[in-house]
């Protein structure tokens, strides 16, 4: 069995999004096309609440995209962005969602980011991502969506990491920085993980 795993497309992440990815939009059509070569297609949503600590307005006197210490992790402090029950926390509505067997939500917890579909950024709550998917007898998964440098990064590094046979597909997704992209791109082949583009599949 494979698997596609759809990453936070959400309308926060996209043009006029409250931390829109550049032209994040425009991987959705490839995306949707995909969908019919898998065996199981699920997504993840950011699903911050409103006092979320990664929000960079949670913080007196500390500025978007700084970074703090939150918890021992260093932690980017970002714009509010899909506040739960917001429309910016929708999915795409251009996203065609009828194939998506499951969506797994996550940055639920206050205190910590969560940036994998799979854990919060420390590791001590899984979202239930991977024990839905080996339920499912998946071996394979591949990963796209948003942002490729931070929440697509650390799902297919967890995903290799957890025992799946890991696809990274470079073309249905998108960066927020180039330099933080490629330093995770390097990085998830030192880990194993294949990259790909979507004509490889």
């Amino acid at each position: 069995m494979k698997a596609l795993i759809l990453v936070d497309i959400q309308n926060d992440f996209l043009p006029d999004g409250a931390l829109a990815v550049p032209k994040g939009d425009q991987i959705i059509p490839l995306i949707n096309t995909l969908q019919s070569k898998f065996d199981l297609v699920v997504a993840s949503q950011d699903w911050h609440p409103e006092n979320h600590s990664s929000f960079a307005s949670n913080h007196a006197n500390k500025n978007e995209f700084e970074v703090i210490q939150l918890k021992g992790q260093d932690q980017v402090l970002w714009p509010n962005h899909c506040v739960q029950g917001t429309p910016g926390a929708a999915f795409s509505s251009s996203l065609n969602t009828d194939a998506i067997a499951a969506i797994f939500r996550k940055g639920m917890t206050i205190t910590v980011d969560s940036y994998s579909a799979f854990f919060d950024n420390n590791k001590r709550q899984h979202t239930g991502l991977e024990a839905y998917l080996k339920s499912m007898k998946v071996t394979e998964v591949y990963v796209c969506g948003l942002a490729a440098d931070y929440c697509v990064y650390f799902t297919a590094k967890d995903a290799q990491s957890l025992g799946f046979k890991t696809y990274y597909i470079t073309d249905a997704t998108r960066y927020i920085s180039e330099t933080v992209y490629q330093d995770a791109i390097l990085d998830l082949k030192q880990h194993g993980v294949t990259i790909l583009n979507s004509s490889e599949i």
